[in-house]
Order: structure tokens, then sequence, then C-alpha cells
């Protein structure tokens, strides 16, 4: 250097001048002549030669008599070699180190060339001059050399350097336009150097120009000037963006992420995001505002790479399994040796995730890197500003500069951390996406063992709970080296400032740890505990919903409601516990800090007389202790998360690791001429563990035959149509299934969709073909009464359709598929006579749509027989019999035994033989009229619960009044409807729906909503809290005040005797800060759990007194998710939010306080800061809390489509749609990362600019201290940087919480609204009671009655009046929307009565409590309902009946074999809804709760559909045996059964058409006898 500058002074001053505060400060140096020297950059310093003469000999006189002059002066500025070298050379360095990483980048990453626009000609034109200006002084300086005054090297090698690097951004220009790149950070950067590099010289010329009153060398002044004119012109173009590239692919997205095109500026501060915020404030946001996603970030993108990079893992393992084989093999006698050293190696699904999304980990993990780093620059310049303070001597330069530095790290750390966090969420939700994506491409390929081993719940977790645990723990990682990197940092600079003492501080850290771990472990066992809980009283909350209207007809209300309080009150005991804990917590995480502070300072002044604590090392340390806060806080938290992330790593690998399908298990390319299925020797099984199910099957289909698959239960039937269709595992033989596959399974599985797309099942739209398989199904007339056609939107599981329904769409899909071979497993079973007798012929039979394809059909239908052209007779697993009809009649074997006992003359009567399948015909369109699929977002919250719980709400459907019957007509043979009619048929003709969408909440919360959650607290309680948290803030305050004044006492120098009671006042004034964080902590907790309490009550209470039209109306689901996610959210979540709010709330008020109080200036700029704050924040809580709505909204369709797809996987499997349902779910989980994505961005958005408002805060508390210092002292200046340096965390975390309130208190909103909802009459009325042994005769009398569903319906009975005496029996028929189920309903008070009234027994029914009503009335429904628990319960949940009656009841109901061969007896556990019983049993366990209430009257809603024929004549018998004293009222859906009863009431639109004797109404011709002769019963 000495050599190039050609002076020796300036490689020594400027050496000098580095050495002090990180960079160079020279004092204007006189020269012989009194002129000032100052420093030029770039190419523009040479001097004439004496100038730089004089300069050198007057610099080292000032050299030797004051080396500090170039800190100690008012007027500082660097040496002129130092500008001319370094300073000029610093952006071409840049440049020339980024350039080798940048072009790579580039050659890998093109977008198309953008076409040369004015901005790009523009740019290179400035490019060129600059290369002009750096030459042009290259040359002056030649011809300098040339004319005898040859200047120093450096004015040859400093323009060469910057000439070559103009020529090469000039160059870099192009090359990124033809890479398509609309905006370089490499340039921007770049420019901004050389625009901050010419600053200095820029006063250095101006200045000496003034001092010596001319320009001392005007070239290079004029050529400087120009540079810097074209330096700052690059700067200003760069920032603007160029045109998209010309031949980039089409964009035809209507709403593509401004991202993409976003400038580099706009990419660093988030800029692009704002146009989302904007629209956010305005309006709120919509699912078509949201962008489209980036390529990278498809679901089919990132799925793909994840599974490619298992696929190799699974690869590996295989190889390695292979290696290990061949040499057990090889050493035969050393295998026992080998076998401990050579583990199975399996495919690690964590590599996996590191191949595919490490990269883009380690980008963020080097933002964090130079965030840490930055971390600890502020309590440097803290110190040195402290030091700064207490010297008044000091220039006041050094104050501003160190003020000024402090924003600049400030807001690069702002800027990296952002940057940080949006590479690790983006990537984080990547991950989640990917492994999404992976697990629903293997839940379609999973063997049948495997879905046994766990159920659509279990496998739906992984997908939701798991998967989403990734995501939450990415953030988190970095920490793993992070923290430690803090602490060691932390640690070694307190060691700096405090020496050893720090030791005792960082021991009692190190003690903290294991005692915080303890406290969370044991939170966490409360919360597992808490959980278990919380999922049994959901279960039971969905029964309730679910047999809702059983609960009410049987007057058990009371009984449920108070088991589900006694598991509310557990869950509350345990709840309060774990908030104690939480409080306790709180209590150490606060005094933690505060206790390591005092602990060093105690320990560092006690040890030592001469450890004197002054501000410097007081606020220093502090800070220091408060930037090793929170690694330290975070550890225990990330051990947690990563023990429950490692649980769900385990599971997902265990997941992907399962067995597939075979493929080629099922031959489908050749097979035997004329022949469509062949098996030769099949034995098939459902897992390698169990027995074969299946065994030597051989069995030939030639093409275009039907053939029938008969047998007892359990024989194997669906076993042999999965096995054909390799569903099965196969032990042996072959399979050849030549030809495209229909299937049809025995339980229709039925999209979430419209009627048409599941017929169509992703098929183009034939308009012929299509009509012609809804006709062929009877499915015309099911349009003609569903509210949208065949647009109508099924729900899932086709809940708004009756099973009958279900079956013929379920074939209609088969046979539109227009397949070479049909698998039918028995659908006609779930339809009536009359259409199972429509569909063989139109369909399945020889002169049906089918009759030239290959058909197998299993079925118990007797009379379709005959017209088979080859019948498979199954028993155990082996075909027993084989061959047509007459052949196997012939043979004489068991077949034809079994045709001849089950086929009496009227054939159609048994048309089934398992099953009397017969019904009224009506009852089907009941269920036609469901909601049109409420709304499915909300059944799917609460997972397959639904299903059951709806099933119950179908029932209640209406039937349509329709003249003459039709093959379309079924019955509905699962489900109940004990007596219910058809308020939905007239609200669906009025609205289309029955089920109003439930409103989304929209724009911000009303204010009533927080005062209700506050009145739930208790409005004292929330008072108490407030002013514990102004104590808190009070107490910290006096603390640090106090302690600033004892730093002062260093600087007073008075002797610090004072030593014991300024530490003694400080332990107290902590102390209490910490007991009144803990207390308010508690009172929180104490409050939360009070209101938890009241609202779940009221909620409780509320529902379990609705009347049965609002469960009519409202799905099951959207009640079920107030009790299960929003109760969550009042329990849990509201408490802790709010008391981080006001934490944020008073810790940002007492900075504000501080810096106040120490520096009064501040008031200037704290209403323009805090109005820039409330700006920001009403923007982004408007948008974000918009934004995760969207979110939570979005996130429900994904998992319930993966559990329709798991369930129906086989029938998706059969057709093969997997690559189609793969592209559904994948557009399911991007409409989800879009709203996620924006969130994310939104955050970040936020960040930055409540981190400028902090950083704000940061320089002008320090910039008004060194204003004010000669009135601040050192300790005072220390406290209010120290505040200002922590608001920026408070500041962003107030907004989040505020955001976060908004978003949880809508809970308390949701669950307000169903607690207000109107109440049925009271249960029992006290002053209106009935008489004991009422009713004594049964008699029941009708009077003008007339009743409506709802207010602004029409009348549905109009001016009934009858009366049936005490003992009769009376048959209820009538055509469907006859008003049949309403007249029973209004027995039990299901429905008031709009006029008229009810008698029993001479009692108005109007004027007693609901359940004295209820509780002397019987009904036996007809879809039997059971509830979990044990049979006693089930029979008599009031325990109002002995051991005894209970077993006579049981014995009455032919039941007390059953029980009685249970080990547990009468303590029998019922799973939900009785499915580990038949459905017999379950219809029997209805008949003993008759049995045993003995009551007066009896009304049976009657439900053979689904019985079969010896349980059928049971139920008969019984009733006719100990109900013969009782009034029997019967709605009809099979006549036969009320032949012989004493009177038959005919109902038509609401009145009584005929009311006699069967005989007399056969005998009179009319309704009745055209029903009876429809039956064969006339």
């Amino acid at each position: 250097m000495d050599a190039l500058c050609g002076s020796k002074f300036w490689v020594r001053s400027g050496a000098l001048g580095l050495g002090k505060l990180g960079a160079v400060w020279s004092g204007r140096l006189p020269s012989r002549g009194g002129r000032t020297v100052p420093g030029t950059a770039g190419a523009h310093l040479a001097e004439p030669p004496e100038t730089a003469r004089d300069a050198e000999a007057g610099a080292q006189r000032r050299l030797e008599g004051d080396s500090n002059l170039s800190l100690h002066t008012d007027n500082p500025d660097l040496t002129p070699c130092f500008q001319n070298s370094l300073l000029a050379w610093a952006p071409c360095i840049y440049l020339w180190v980024t350039l080798p990483c940048y072009l790579f980048y580039l050659r890998h990453h093109g977008h198309g060339y953008i076409v040369l626009s004015h901005l790009c000609r523009l740019k290179t034109v400035l490019g060129a001059l600059l290369w002009c200006v750096s030459w042009a002084d290259l040359f002056y300086s030649f011809h300098g050399l040339a004319h005898g005054w040859p200047p120093a090297p450096i004015f040859f090698v400093t323009p060469l350097v910057v000439g070559v690097t103009m020529m090469l951004a000039t160059l870099l220009i192009q090359y990124e336009r033809l890479r398509g790149v609309q905006s370089s950070g490499v340039l921007i950067i770049f420019w901004f150097l050389c625009v901050l590099c010419a600053i200095i010289p820029f006063r250095s010329k101006i200045l000496l120009a003034m001092a010596e009153g001319r320009v001392s060398d005007p070239f290079r002044f004029t050529t400087f000037y120009i540079y810097f004119a074209l330096v700052l012109s690059a700067l200003i173009l760069s920032c603007f963006r160029e045109k998209p590239p010309l031949f980039s692919p089409k964009n035809v997205d209507p709403n593509p992420c401004p991202e993409a095109s976003a400038g580099f500026l706009s990419r660093l501060t988030f800029w692009w995001f704002t146009g989302m915020a904007i629209l956010g404030y305005r309006r709120p946001l919509k699912g078509e505002d949201l962008w489209s996603l980036k390529e990278e970030d498809c679901s089919q993108v990132v799925t793909e790479q994840l599974l490619e990079a298992w696929k190799k893992q699974q690869k590996q393992a295989e190889r390695h399994k292979a290696l290990t084989a061949f040499g057990k093999k090889g050493s035969g006698e050393d295998e026992v040796l080998l076998a401990g050293h050579a583990p199975s190696q399996k495919p690690s699904f964590l590599k996996a995730m590191v191949v595919t999304f490490g990269p883009r980990y380690l980008i963020g993990s080097c933002f964090k890197l130079i965030q840490d780093l930055l971390n600890f620059v502020n309590p440097q310049l803290l110190s040195i500003l402290i030091k700064f303070i207490s010297n008044p001597s000091a220039p006041s330069w050094w104050g501003f500069l160190v003020a000024g530095l402090m924003f600049v790290c400030d807001m690069m750390q702002t800027v990296v951390l952002n940057q940080h966090y949006y590479n690790i969420f983006v990537g984080a939700l990547r991950l989640r996406t990917a492994i999404i994506g992976v697990i629903y491409k293997k839940a379609l390929v999973i063997t049948n063992s495997v879905k046994r081993e766990s159920t659509v719940g279990e496998i739906v977790n992984l997908m939701s709970v798991d998967a989403q645990r990734f995501m939450d723990v990415a953030p988190f990682l970095n920490l793993l080296w992070s923290a430690p990197l803090q602490i060691i940092l932390a640690i070694y600079f307190l060691w700096q400032n405090l020496g050893p003492s720090v030791l005792a501080g960082v021991g009692l850290l190190v003690l903290l740890i294991p005692f915080n771990g303890a406290v969370a472990m044991k939170m966490r066992a409360f919360q597992v505990e808490q959980m278990k809980l919380k999922d049994s009283r959901i279960k039971l909350m969905s029964e309730i919903l679910g047999g809702i209207k059983v609960l009410k007809l049987y007057a058990w209300e009371p009984s449920f409601l108070k088991q589900v309080e006694n598991i509310r009150k557990n869950e509350l005991r345990l709840l309060r516990k774990a908030t104690f804990l939480h409080a306790v917590s709180v209590f150490i995480l606060i005094c933690t800090p505060f206790l390591v502070t005092l602990i060093t300072l105690g320990v560092y002044v006690l040890v030592d007389k001469n450890n004197v604590l002054d501000a410097e090392k007081a606020f220093v340390s502090l800070t220091l202790f408060n930037i090793l806060k929170l690694p330290l806080n975070m550890l225990p938290q990330l051990i947690s998360n990563m023990v429950q992330t490692s649980v769900s790593l385990k599971r997902i690998q265990h997941f992907l690791s399962q067995d597939e399908l075979d493929p080629d298990c099922v031959e489908r390319k050749v097979i035997s001429p004329g022949y469509a299925i062949t098996v030769n020797s099949g034995t098939f099984t459902w897992a390698q563990d169990l027995p074969p199910v299946l065994h030597s099957l051989d069995i030939q289909v030639p093409k275009g035959a039907l053939v029938a698959v008969v047998g007892p239960v359990g024989c194997g039937k669906s076993s042999l149509v999965s096995a054909l269709l390799g569903e099965m595992e196969k032990l042996e033989g072959k399979v050849y299934v030549k030809g495209s596959v229909a299937y049809v399974p025995q339980q229709a599985w039925i999209q979430n969709a419209t009627l048409q797309e599941n017929v169509l099942f992703g098929r183009t739209l034939d308009p012929k073909r299509y009509q012609k398989a809804l006709e062929a199904c009877a499915l015309l007339t099911d349009l003609e009464v569903l509210p949208g056609g065949d647009q109508t939107e099924i729900g899932e599981k086709g809940i708004n359709l009756s099973g009958g329904q279900r079956q013929r769409i379920s074939l209609a899909r088969a046979v539109y598929s227009d397949a070479d071979i049909f698998l039918l497993d028995d659908p006609l079973s779930a339809v009536d006579s009359h259409v199972a007798k429509h569909i063989f012929d139109h369909v399945i039979g020889p002169e049906g749509v089918l009759a030239h394809k290959t058909r197998v059909l299993v079925t118990h239908g007797i009379s379709f027989l005959p017209q088979m052209d080859f019948i498979i007779v199954l028993d155990n697993g082996q075909v027993s019999e084989a061959g047509s009809y007459p052949t196997l009649m012939k043979h004489n074997g068991c077949f034809a035994d079994f045709i001849r006992n089950y086929a009496p003359d009227e054939v159609e009567e048994h048309l089934e033989p398992g099953r009397a399948a017969l019904g009224d015909v009506d009852e089907e369109d009941v269920l036609l009229l469901d909601d049109t699929l409420s709304n499915h977002t909300d059944l799917t919250d609460t997972e397959p619960l639904i299903y059951e719980v709806r099933k119950q709400f179908i029932r209640q459907l209406s039937t349509m009044s329709s003249e003459g019957e039709s093959p379309g007509w079924s019955v509905s043979r699962r489900h109940l409807g004990p007596a219910d009619k058809a308020v939905q048929v007239v609200e669906a003709k009025a609205n289309g729906v029955l089920i109003q969408e439930e409103k989304e909440e929209t724009g911000s919360v009303k204010m009533n909503v927080f005062w209700d959650y506050a009145k739930a607290i208790g409005i004292g309680t929330m008072l108490f809290i407030c002013l514990l948290h102004v104590g808190q803030s009070a107490a910290t305050i006096g603390a640090n005040v106090w302690l600033s004044a004892w730093a002062n006492d260093a600087t007073m120098d008075e002797p610090q005797n004072t030593t014991t009671l300024r530490l003694g006042v400080y332990a107290g004034l902590g102390m209490l800060q910490g007991l009144l964080v803990m207390v308010s902590a508690f009172m929180m907790a104490m409050g939360g759990v009070q209101a938890a309490r009241s609202l779940h009550q009221t909620l409780l209470h509320n529902k379990m007194r609705s009347p049965q039209s609002f469960f009519d109306t409202t799905p099951s689901g959207r009640i079920l998710n107030r009790f299960s996610k929003d109760i969550y959210v009042i329990d849990e979540v509201l408490a802790p939010v709010i008391q981080m709010l006001l934490d944020g709330f008073f810790n940002s008020v007492s900075t504000v306080v501080v810096i106040l109080t120490s520096t009064p200036l501040f008031a200037v700029v704290i209403v323009p800061l805090a109005a820039l704050y409330t700006y920001v924040q009403r923007f982004y809580v408007a948008t974000s809390r918009q934004l995760k709505r969207l979110e939570s909204v979005s996130r429900s369709p994904i998992y319930s489509h993966f559990s329709e797809t798991v369930a129906g996987a086989s029938v998706i499997r059969a057709y093969g749609r997997i690559q189609d349902f793969i592209t559904v779910s994948g557009a399911k989980v991007d409409i989800n990362q879009k709203s996620c994505y924006a969130y994310i961005i939104s955050n970040r958005w936020l960040g930055i600019r409540v981190e400028f408002v902090g950083n704000c805060v940061v320089l002008f508390a320090a910039f008004f201290a060194v204003i004010g210092r000669s009135s601040l002292s050192p300790g005072l200046v220390g406290l209010s940087v120290s505040y200002a340096l922590q608001v920026t965390f408070a500041l962003n975390w107030m907004v989040r919480m505020m955001s976060d309130l908004e978003s949880n208190i809508v809970a308390v909103e949701r669950v307000k609204e169903y607690s207000k909802t109107e109440t049925e009459a009271p249960w029992v009325i006290e002053g209106s009671r009935p008489p004991q042994g009422w009713p004594s005769r049964g008699e029941v009398e009708f009077r003008n009655y007339a009743v409506r569903y709802r207010q602004g319906l029409d009348l549905v009975l109009k001016d009934l009046s009858l009366c049936v005496r005490g003992g009769e029996k009376v048959g209820i028929v009538g055509r469907t929307g006859a008003g049949k189920s309403s007249m029973t309903l209004c027995l039990f008070r299901i429905l008031e009565a709009a006029t008229g009234e009810i008698r029993i027994d001479g009692l108005n029914v109007a004027d007693i409590g609901l359940h004295d009503l209820r509780s002397q009335l019987t009904i036996i429904p007809q879809d039997p309902i059971l509830f979990s628990g044990t049979l006693r319960m089930n029979l008599d949940p009031f325990s109002n009946y002995s051991d005894e009656d209970l077993w006579q009841a049981l014995e009455l109901a032919h039941l007390s074999t059953f029980v009685s061969s249970q080990p547990e007896g009468l303590d029998f556990p019922c799973s939900e809804g009785g499915e580990n019983l038949s459905v017999g049993q379950r219809q029997l366990v209805c008949l003993a709760r008759a049995l045993l209430r003995k009551s007066r009257i009896l009304v049976l809603d009657e439900a053979t559909a689904a019985i079969d024929l010896e349980t059928d004549d049971l139920i008969q018998a019984t009733i006719r045996t100990q109900f013969e004293a009782c009034t029997v009222l019967t709605i009809a859906h099979r006549l036969n059964t009320i032949m012989d009863y004493t009177r038959v009431l005919v109902l038509d639109k609401g009145t009584i058409a005929e009311f006699d004797s069967p005989a007399n109404l056969i005998a009179a011709r009319g309704i009745f006898y055209g029903m009876a002769k429809d039956a064969g019963l006339a």
C-alpha cells in the first residue's frame, strides 16, 4: 500500500483510523500552506505533486503530535489513501466475489429473454458512460505521467479496477435480460455500495474546495461528480423492474402471484403483498382473491420430489437386504455370529425429507446465522453510547454515528430475520404438502390387512395431525445450533463485561432448565389426560345428537345431560390444574432474567470491593441477559416438539413402509378364448397371518354370461368379488380377468359431489347414454323430487339419500361406465321389491341394458335365479355346487332344499331370504329432500363421527305427495322415521335447500362479544387482572430505575458503601414484580376456567332443550363443532392470548413511559410512530383474520376427501381412477396452500413494518439521548435505550396477539349464538302434573287438530278429529306425504298444535310437561338407536328397574340367551350406535325397552325392512301377547301386518280419508283397497 499510495502517512494514518470504532476517522490535516487535504474516491484523487508532498510533510508532523486526531475532532474525515483505495474498491470486490455464484444460478434458472426495453437501454448507456469516466481518469493519469508529474500508482490501479468492474456490470445487465431477470438484487446492492462509498469523497471535495476557495484539480473534480451522478442514476433505475420475459410460458393464470414479477426491494420488504393487505382492509377477502401458487410450490411438484427421494431410500434398503441375505447364504456356519452384526436397514423417511427440502432450509439457516451475529452488535453499540454519554469531551458526531449504526444494525436484523422466516415457513408448508400427497398416494394402494390394522380415522390423523407437526416443528429446528451459539456468545460477552461473576447467573439458568422441563412434562401429561376426556365428551355429544330424536321420545335427556356434565367436571378439574401449572411457568419465565441479573450483579459487587457497578456494565449485561432469555426458554419447547415429531415420523414411516396391493395379482392381458373370467385353483386370504377365506376355486365365466353367486351369510360371496378385483392376497392359483371392469359394492360408495358427477365418475358426458343409465336404474323419479335434479349435491357418504337411492346411483355409475365385465355385490338387497324387479329386468337380466356384457351378481333374491345362465353356490369358501338353475334343482343338493323351503306361493313376499324387504314404498322419498348437503365443510370438521350422527338427521325428512305407484320408489331400510314427516318438502320447494349454509364470519368482531366473554370471566376479575399488570409494570420500571440510580453512583464517585441497600431494594422490587405476574396469571387462569364452565353449561342446557325442528335443519357437524373446536378455544386458547396481549401492551407502554421520562423530546415522534403502528396493525388484523378463516375453511375438504377416498379405494381402483383422485386431492391441498401462503406472507409483511416502528423507537431514543447528553446521566440513557431495544418484540407480539384474539373470540360468538336458540316447552310443569297411574285406559282423542312444522309453512294435518278407544289396535296408512309420521310426532309433542288439541284419557297433553307426557308413552322406532355404554344403560338409563325386571324384559324380547352367553351379562358393552350387535338384536333391545315401560299406549313404526324373517316373527308375536291390553298405533309399511287390526286409519293430504275395520275398507273399494290390491292382499 505504501508503494500504491506513494506515501507512508496515508497508510499509517489510514491504519490508525481503521483500528478505532471499526472505521477510519482522520482529522483535516493542515498542510504547509494552511490548506486542509480531504480524501477523494475512485480514480478522482490525484493532485499535482506539490500538494501531495505538502500534505505528507504536514501530516507527518501532526501524526507525531497527536495520533488520535482522527477521532477527537468535530469535523472527521477519512484519509485520502483510504478513500482512494479500499473505499473505491469495496463495491468492485463485492461484485467480483458474488459473480461466480450468481452466474452459476443464472445459467440454471432461465425464464426466457426480455425484449430490449428503453429502461434496459438506459441502464446499459449509464454503465458504458461510467466505464468511459473511469477510463478518462486513467488516461488523465497517463497524461500526467507523460508530462513529468507522475501520480501515485493508486491513480492507475483504481480507475482500472473501477473501469473493468463497470464494464462487467454493463455486460451483466444484458446477460440478466437474456436470462429473463426482471429485477437484479446483485446489481442493486452493487450500485448502492457505489453511491455509499462515493458519499464521503463527495463531502470531502466540497469541504476542500470551500477551504481553499478554489478547485485544485478541475478535471478530477468534474469526473468525480459526473461519476457520482451516474451511479446514483444507475441505482435509481435498477430499482425499477423490467417487463416479463417474452417467451416465458403463456400465463393463463387469472390471478398470478405478484411475487414472481416483484422487484428486489419489493421482495426484501414484502411490498408486493401490500395490494392484498389493502383489499383485505377494504372488504373481507374471498377465496377467489387469493393468488395462484408458484409452480414449485404446487402439490403435484413437491409430492413427486419427495416420492422420488423416498423410492430411492426404499431401493437402497432393498439392496442392503439382498446383500445381507446373500452374505448369510455365503457363510452358513457363521450365520449365528453374523446375525447380530447385520441389522436390517429400513428406508429412512427423514433422509428423503432432508434430500428434498434440505437446500431450501439451508438458505434459511444462513439468514439465521447472520441475524444471530447481528443480535450481539447492539449491546456493543450500547456500551459505546454509554461511554460517550459519560465522556463530556467526546465529539457529538460519535453519538449520532452510534445511534445511526444501531438503527442500521436493527434494520438489517429485521430484513434478514424476516427473510429467514419466509424461507423456513414456505419450506415447512411445502414439506406438509408433500407429506399429505405421499400419504394420499399410499392410501390408495395399501392392502386390506393394512387397512384393518389402521382405521380410516388413524390414517386421516397421519395426514392432519402428523403432517402438521412437521410444519410446526420446522421453524424451531434451527434452534438446535442457533440456541447454543447465542448462549455461548452471550456468555462470552458477559464474561468480557463482568468476569467470572457471570457464572453465577449462568448456573442458575442451567439449574432452571430441568425444572422447566419437569413443568413442561407435567403439563403434557395433563394435556394427554384432558384430550382423552375431551374425546369421550365429544363422542358422547355426537351420540346424543345422533339419537336426539330417541332421547326426546323416551324422555331420556336428563340422564345423558348428567353424563356429559360429569365428564366436563373432570375435564375442568384437569384444566384448572394445567392452568395453575402454566401460571407457575409464567412466573419462572418472568423471574428468570431478573433473578439471573440480580445474582450476577450481586456476586460481581460483593466478591471484590474494587468491582464498581457502572451504567455500562449494568445495562449492557441486562441487554445480553435479555438476548440469552429467548434461546433458553425455547429449548424445552423445542425438545418436547422434537419428541412429538419423532413419534409422528415413526408413524408416517411405518405407514409408508406397509405392504401394497400386488398389481400383477390378476392377469389382465391373456385368457382362454371365449372366457371373460377364469380362476384356476385359487386360494385367497385377507391377510398373510389370517387363514384363507376362499379355497381351491376353479371358476370359468364365459363372455356375456349372467352368473349368480349365492350361499349363506359369511360363505365368501363378497370375498370372491374382491379376489376378482385383485383386492385379496393370492396364496396360490391364477386369476384371469380380460377387459375393463365395473364394480358395484354391497354398501354403495357415494362421493360428496353432484348426483351427475357420481354417475359419470370422471368420464365425459354422453347425454343419451347418461339418460339411458338413469332410466334403467329407476333414478328419473328421484330426480323429480331432488331439489336440484341431477345437480343436487350429495352429502358425505350419501347421507342425504336413502340406502336404495345410493345403491341405484352406484349401479348407474357401473352402467354408464360401459365396461366389459360387471361385478355386482348384492346391489338388490338395499332396494324395495318393485325396484329390485325393475332393476333386474332393465339392467342386469337377460333383457336389460347389460344383456351382452359379462355379469357376476351376488344375490339373495330367489326369484331372479331361474333367469341366470349359471349359478355358483358357495359354502365355507368353496364352490359346493355350480350349474344352471334347472341342473341344480334336479341335483337335489342343499341349493334345491333351500329354494323349496323359502319360496312359498307369494315369491314377491320373500324376495330376499335373509331379509323381509317389502316396505311402504312412500317412505323412500323421505330421504330425498335432505338439505342437499348442508354445508359440507361443516360436516368434515368432525371427521368420521358425522355419518352416524347425520344418519338420524336424514330420517326426519318427509315424503312428497304423489299419485300412483312407480318403480322409482324404494324403502329406506336403514333410516329411522318413527314418525317423521314432511316439513322439508315444503321448504325444499320454497328454497331448494332445507339447510341454509352457515354464515361465515366476516369483518371485525362486535364489541359485545368481548363484553360477553369479560362477563363470563367476571368484570371484577378482569379489572383486578389489569390492575395487577399496572402494578407489575410499575415494579419493573421501579427496579430498572433503581438499577440506573445505582449505576450512577459510580459516575458521581460516591463510595459504594450502600451496596447492600441497593441490592436489597432491587431484589425486593424484582420479587414484587414476579409475585404480581403470578397472581395475575392465577386470576386469569381461574377466570378462563370459570368462563369455559359457564359458556359450555349454557350451550349444553340450551341444546338439550332445543326442539326437534332445530336438529332437523342444522347439521349435527355444525352443532358438534361448537362443542369441540369452539369449546376447546374457550378452554385453552383465549385466556393465555388475553394474558399475552396484556403483557405486550403494558410492556410497550412501559417502554414509552421510560423513554419519555428520560428524554422528553421523544414526545415529538411518538404521535407519528403510534399512527404508523396503528395504521399497519389495522391493515394486518383485517387481512390476516380473514386469511386464517379461509385457511380453516379450506382445510376440512382435504381430510373429508381423503377419508372418502380411503373408504372407496376398492371402487376407485376397480374403475382405474387412481390418478384422477390424486389430482383432485392435490387441487384441494393447493387451495388450502394458497391461504396458508398468503398468511405466512402477511406475517412477514407485518414483521417488517412493525419492526421498522420499533427500530425508529431505538433510533430516536438514542438520538435524543445524544442531543440531551448534557442533562442526562449514563444510567438513565442505559435504561432508556435498553428498554427501546426490547420494544420491537413487544410491538410485534402485541399485533399478533390482537389478531389471534380477534380470530379466537369468534368461538364465543358462535357458542353464544347456539346458546340463545328457541327451546321447547318445559320438561315438567310443577303445578300441572298428571295424576298417578295416568293414562289408565289408553284412550287417545284428536279434536279439530291441525299442525304445521314451523311458522309460515302450510298445515300438514288439517282439522283432524278422531277417537281411539283404550286397547284398540289401529293401523295408520296413506300415500307419501299424507301425514302419517306427523300424527305420531304430534302425540309426543315433537310437533306442537296449530289449533285443536290431543287428549289422552281426557287430559289435554298440551297442559302437562313434556317429560310427564313422553315417559308415559312407548315407541318402537324403525331404526334401532343404541348408545355406547352398557346394555343396562341402554335399557334403563335412570336405573329405575331391578335386574329381575331387566332379565324378564330380555326374556320376552328373545334376547336373554344372547345376553346370558356374554361374560359381562347386563353390563355387556355396546359400541357406538350398537355396531357390535346385529340390526335384529338392536331391534330386540328396543322391544325390551318398550316391555320395561309397560305403558298403556304403544306406537310402532314398523321396521322390519332390515330384519330377518325369524326376528320379524318374534317381534310380531311378542307385541301381540305382551301389549294385548294396550292401545297400539302402527304406521304400516307392510299392510299384511295390520290386516288383523281393529281399525285402519287412511290419511290423505293431512285429512282423514277412511277410518274403519280392514274388512269394511276393502269392501268399500276406496284408497285402502287400492293399496291392498297393489300389495297383493285384495
